[in-house]
Parts: C-alpha cells; sequence; structure tokens
C-alpha cells in the first residue's frame, strides 16, 4: 500500500524491513540503499525515525525524493511526501507516530561515460569479437553505456561506411 501512495517508481523495488540499529551493519546497509537503483521500502520506529532519517540524508543525499506513510489501511492514514530532508526535519520537530512504513526513490543512474561514435562503435565490435550476436551487442552496449539502442547501432553503420 506504502509503494502505490507513494507517488514513486513502482516497477522495480526492494523491501529492506527495519534498518539495523548501530554499528558496521547499519553503515553497510545505509550504504547499499543510498547506491540501489530500485525503489527501496523500509519499516520505520517511530521512536527512531529521526534517526533513521537523519542518517538516510547524510547517506542519500537530501533530495532524494520519499514518502512516509503512516498508520496504512486504517482510519487515520496519512502519506507524506517530499525531500529526504523534509522528511528529516518534520521527524525531528513533530515527529511521526503510529506504523511507519518509508518509501524511498532509488539512486540515479550513474552519469554516461562521455563516448563518442568511435569508442561505441569500438565496444560493440569488442563483443561481437567475443562470439556476441550483432544485435545483442548493440543492445548491450546501448544498456551499459545509456545510450538509446538507435545512436549505438548508427555508430556502428558510421564506422561500417568509413570503412
Amino acid at each position: 500500500h506504502a509503494l502505490a501512495t507513494a507517488g514513486l517508481p513502482t516497477d522495480r523495488f526492494t523491501f529492506e524491513g527495519f534498518l539495523p540499529r548501530k554499528g558496521r551493519p547499519r553503515r553497510e546497509r545505509l550504504d547499499e540503499i543510498a547506491a540501489e537503483r530500485r525503489t527501496v521500502v523500509l519499516f520505520l520506529s517511530p521512536h527512531r525515525a529521526d534517526a533513521d532519517l537523519a542518517d538516510l540524508v547524510t547517506t542519500c543525499g537530501p533530495d532524494r525524493r520519499a514518502a512516509v506513510g503512516r498508520e496504512l489501511t486504517k482510519l487515520h492514514e496519512e502519506t507524506v511526501r517530499g525531500s529526504l530532508a523534509d522528511l528529516a526535519a518534520r521527524a525531528d520537530g513533530d515527529g511521526f507516530r503510529g506504523e511507519l512504513t518509508l518509501v524511498i526513490e532509488g539512486a540515479a543512474p550513474p552519469p554516461a561515460p562521455d563516448l563518442d561514435d568511435t569508442d561505441l562503435a569500438d565496444l560493440v565490435q569488442a563483443r561481437i569479437d567475443a562470439g556476441m550476436d550483432h544485435k545483442e551487442a548493440v543492445r548491450e552496449v546501448a544498456r551499459d553505456t545509456d545510450r538509446p539502442r538507435r545512436e549505438v547501432y548508427d555508430a556502428v553503420v558510421a564506422r561500417r561506411q568509413k570503412g
């Protein structure tokens, strides 16, 4: 229910339960969440929501979009949307009461490498030389470089036309 009302992408998500309370397991889980590209769903304890949100702001950044669902499927259900910083400020001020579910936007994809057409064609050719089908090589390079398939295909065609 929290995922549906959060207003964040629902095509791919992961459920993480509660964050570990302290120490290395907590830091490692926070780092994993910060790097996760899928939407993340967490449970929050109302007594630790302020600390959890403050740590998420530190690791994920203050501008990551999120939503806190409170008392979901109950009479006083509420969903509060905003940045992690907005939600952390609210938790630190009035606080959140009741059963809480936090939904966090996935991490942005890494910036596309600065590749020109020759680089793209080289990447495709390397995959073909390794035995991959041409079409699959183009698809994989497009996915790995976060470029449209058509752009990668056009780079290969341009190389062939040059000789």
